[in-house]
Parts: C-alpha cells; sequence; structure tokens
C-alpha cells in the first residue's frame, strides 16, 4: 500500500441528511449540551455507532453504568467516518473522563476490514491526542447474520486486526465481547439479537457485564481521589 493511499473509513464525515429533518446533527448538538451541563461529574463516555441506544439496555445501564457516572454518545447507524467528525467538532471539548469506550464499525459497510481497523485506530488515536488522561476500551466488533456470511467474516478480521494494532497505541485495551453469540451450528440465536445484528436483553448481558468488570477496575479510585472524597 502506497504512502498516498488515505484511508476512506479514517476521513471525518458528518452524516448525510438523507430523511431532511436534521435529526443526526441535532442528536450530535444535544449530546454537546449535555456535557456542558454536567461534564465535570462524569467519569465514562461511550462512543458508538448507537448499539447501545435501543431499548433493551435500558435497565442494564441503569444498574451497571448510571452508578460510574456514564454518558452515551452513540448515534444509530455511524462509521467510524461520523464518529471522528463528531469528536473533532466538541463532543471531546470541556470534559476530562477517565475512561472512553468505542465501539464502532460494523455499519462501514463500503470500506475493507483493513480500512475499518485503521478508522478505529484513527478514533483511538485522536482520544489519544484530545483526552491523554483517559483510558480507552475498544470493544470488539459482534457477528451479525443468523447463518455464516461474508460481513461476519470481515467483522471478525477486523477484530483479528485490532488485537494486533492496538498494544503498539498507549492506554487502550481490545474488550472481546462475541464468544457465545454463535452456537456450534454457526447460527446466532434471535433470544441474543432479535433482527441477527441489534441486541436483545440477554444479548446486552453477555456484552455490558465483561465490560462492567473491566471499567470497574479502571475506575478504581487512587488513594489522592479517596483523600479528596473524605475531605
Amino acid at each position: 500500500m502506497s504512502q498516498e493511499y488515505l484511508n476512506p473509513a479514517a476521513i471525518p464525515q458528518a452524516a448525510d441528511d438523507v430523511q431532511g429533518d436534521d435529526r443526526w446533527m441535532s442528536q450530535k448538538l444535544t449530546k454537546c449540551c449535555i456535557w456542558c451541563d454536567g461534564a465535570l461529574f462524569k467519569r465514562t463516555l461511550f462512543v458508538s455507532q448507537g448499539s447501545v441506544q435501543l431499548k433493551f439496555l435500558e435497565q442494564l445501564w441503569r444498574e451497571l453504568f448510571s452508578p460510574l457516572h456514564a454518558l452515551n454518545f452513540g448515534i444509530g447507524g455511524d462509521t467510524t467516518r461520523q464518529v471522528l467528525w463528531r469528536l473533532q467538532n466538541g463532543e471531546l471539548e470541556n470534559i476530562k473522563p477517565k475512561v472512553i469506550v468505542v465501539w464502532v464499525g460494523t455499519n462501514n459497510h463500503g470500506h475493507t476490514a483493513e480500512e475499518v481497523a485503521g478508522g478505529i485506530e484513527t478514533v483511538v488515536q485522536l482520544i489519544n491526542t484530545r483526552q491523554p488522561q483517559a483510558k480507552v476500551v475498544v470493544l470488539g466488533l459482534l457477528p451479525r447474520g443468523e447463518k455464516p456470511n461474508s460481513l461476519r467474516e470481515k467483522n471478525s478480521k477486523v477484530n483479528h486486526l485490532l488485537k494486533a494494532s492496538l498494544p503498539k497505541l498507549p492506554a487502550v485495551q481490545f474488550l472481546d465481547v462475541d464468544a457465545g453469540f454463535v452456537h456450534s451450528d454457526g447460527a446466532i440465536s434471535h433470544h441474543d439479537m432479535f433482527d441477527y445484528l441489534h441486541l436483545t436483553a440477554a444479548g446486552y448481558a453477555k456484552v455490558c457485564k465483561p465490560l462492567h468488570e473491566l471499567l470497574l477496575q479502571l475506575l478504581e479510585e487512587t488513594p489522592e481521589e479517596k483523600q479528596a472524597t473524605l475531605a
């Protein structure tokens, strides 16, 4: 690959206003306003493609992530390009979260596995630059489709590439959360993914519980913070 090659998955781009109601930009601006209202009290930021927006996550979010002072910046349908644009345009300003969770890539349909992995790496590099105090957790892409298919293979390859590349970046961990979704016959159950892409409550539990355990480790109070709390 030549040095002149520019990864299309790593070029920031706002979402097209396909429906004509400017919903994407409105969501982005609303989330930035939320940060302005209570940024100093937030310790965990979720940056995602929208998988963490569905109603099935609401109870788990209240039980597991709200006590960690988490804020969800997921917007449905986003690719690495939209996440990069959002992070460059306000979503990393006036905040200092301790941990940032990144979950994006499965919507990058027009990009190769190598390009998607590169786009995710660019997201992490941008976070490292603008939020150097934050630890970054990158969630692996999940399998999709009831039966084995090319998109599953692509997502698996993205995860393989990230496992090799992310350890070279500072303060980042890769969390593989796809174990248990694919059964021995190669099928995914609708009990885990109701449409074989979006998660049910049971599916979210498989992802959120190991993530919650990792976040607890990363958010452990330092002695200085404990002293400040006691004071």
